[in-house]
């Protein structure tokens, strides 16, 4: 099997698992993908973790059998990886990655979907797209830009220039960086913290995030968000949970619903 998935507790994990080529992805390597992401949602999970298995978290999309100059590009690039990235993006928990050794192409992409990433201080992640004749994808242009600036982000495309973990997370484009060894064990433990918490809640921000980031609404805007987020989190059982918990001085249980 290429992508594995454990569920416990609540948070799926799901690793990329073709070590042998780098957790490169091929058709197959992707349908199965988007076959554990599909059973992780089934679950109802309350949090995602992606990983790579072996080496690498990915090299990105398996060259050895590109045909260039024949293949379609657009259409590999729209119907292959485009969706998986969509989907990982819009993953309905929160969403962790934990990254070592290369993490590229559309591996790239796959991790910085997720909402939180940890990094191996190692690690090497970036767009070596330009080296082949190729235009970054997988939503990198958008996560280089959103997180390090256009200035930035036409740099590292232009060059084609690796960051190691510990640089990729002084820039901001991941959350932290930790020795190689400490990385996954990070990574599980906030996934667990928050699987523990009001997810129901934590959702609805992250809905609210997602659309300041693709419709950059006004302050008017994202505050009636804000209002009607917190009405649907009133309705909850979790909050009626927290706001007892926080009345009788006691740790909250929550529920995710």
């Amino acid at each position: 099997m290429s992508v594995d998935l454990t569920i416990a507790n609540s948070v799926a994990e799901i690793v990329l698992n073709r070590p042998a080529k780098m957790n490169a992805f091929d058709d197959a390597m992707v349908a199965a993908l988007n076959e554990r992401l599909g059973e992780a949602e089934r679950a109802a999970v309350r949090a995602l973790i992606i990983r790579g298995e072996g080496p690498g978290f990915s090299a990105g999309r398996d060259l050895g059998d590109a045909a260039p100059g024949t293949e379609d590009a657009e259409t590999i690039v729209r119907t292959v990886f485009n969706p998986v990235i969509r989907r990982i993006a819009n993953f309905p928990a929160p969403s962790f990655a934990a990254v070592h050794g290369p993490c590229l192409g559309a591996g790239l992409g796959i991790a910085l979907a997720c909402d939180v990433v940890y990094i191996a201080d190692d690690a090497k992640i970036g767009s070596p797209f330009a080296r082949i004749g190729a235009v970054l994808d997988s939503g990198g242009h958008a996560f280089f830009v959103e997180r390090l600036g256009s200035h930035r982000a036409l740099e590292l495309i232009y060059t084609g220039r690796l960051l190691s973990g510990a640089e990729a997370a002084a820039a901001g484009l991941v959350n932290r960086a930790f020795a190689r060894d400490a990385v996954l064990g990070e990574i599980r433990k906030l996934a667990a913290q928050v699987a523990a918490g009001p997810t129901a809640a934590l959702m609805e921000s992250k809905r609210i995030v997602r659309r300041i980031l693709d419709e950059h609404p006004g302050l008017d805007e994202v505050l009636a968000a804000e209002a009607r987020a917190q009405g649907a989190a009133g309705r909850t059982d979790d909050y009626r949970e927290g706001i007892t918990a926080f009345q009788e001085k006691r740790p909250p249980k929550f529920s995710g619903k």
